[in-house]
Formats: structure tokens, C-alpha cells, sequence
């Protein structure tokens, strides 16, 4: 991550500015990112800033429909700001979200009962 190129800069000095990100003092340009506190405590960075998973136990017909009716949403995973991932019957992670309506198979775990590991 750089967070000088891709975060929101010092949070004591945002303006929000169109309700979609925040512009650093009074100009320059807009930041859309995670303000560097929310990352940092001035010594060391506190997490890994990641992007919300979202999980569902549905048919993968069921919640394309509902992607097909609901464009800014379907924005969100097909740009990649969020990841959707449909579960099976067992609750497992199944199919991951590849956008334009399209899913993946998920590797399947050797062990059933352990949890799925990955990195997204």
C-alpha cells in the first residue's frame, strides 16, 4: 500500500467534499482513501487495511438477479471495492464474485471441517 498516493491524508484536516472523499486542507486534490490514523498510531501501522467481504448463502442465480436490478451495487464488486463470495449448503466459501456476472469455484480445503484460508 502507498498511502501517500492512495490514502485520505491527515484526518484533522479533511474537507468531504461531494460525499465521496475528502480533500486534504483547503485544495489540492481529492482523496478517497483511509486517513492515515486509521491505519497508523505514528510508530507503526496498527492493521492491514482491507476491503469489505461480503458473504452470502444463496443460490448464485438468486443473487445475480438481485445484482442484475441493483447496478450501483453491482459497481461496488465488479470495480473490485467490495468482494462477494456465495456459500454452500455446508456454509463453506464456494463461489467467489469474478464480475460481469461471472463467479469462480473457490479451491475446496483438504479437510472439510478446517476453515478456508485465502488471501483477497
Amino acid at each position: 500500500m502507498a498511502p501517500a498516493i492512495f490514502g485520505a491524508g491527515n484526518k484533522l484536516l479533511h474537507n468531504v467534499t461531494g460525499g465521496i472523499g475528502v480533500v486534504e486542507g483547503n485544495g489540492g486534490l481529492m482523496r478517497v482513501g483511509l486517513p492515515w490514523q486509521s491505519v497508523h498510531d505514528g510508530k507503526q501501522y496498527v492493521h492491514e487495511p482491507l476491503r469489505l467481504s461480503v458473504c452470502i448463502e444463496a443460490p448464485r442465480e438468486a443473487i445475480a438477479q438481485v445484482l442484475k436490478r441493483h447496478d450501483g451495487v453491482r459497481a461496488l464488486f465488479d470495480n473490485r471495492w467490495l468482494h462477494l463470495f456465495a456459500l454452500d449448503e455446508a456454509g463453506q466459501m464456494a463461489w467467489r464474485y469474478a464480475g460481469d456476472l461471472k463467479w469462480s469455484a473457490m479451491p475446496v480445503a483438504s479437510d472439510p471441517a478446517a476453515p478456508l484460508k485465502m488471501a483477497v
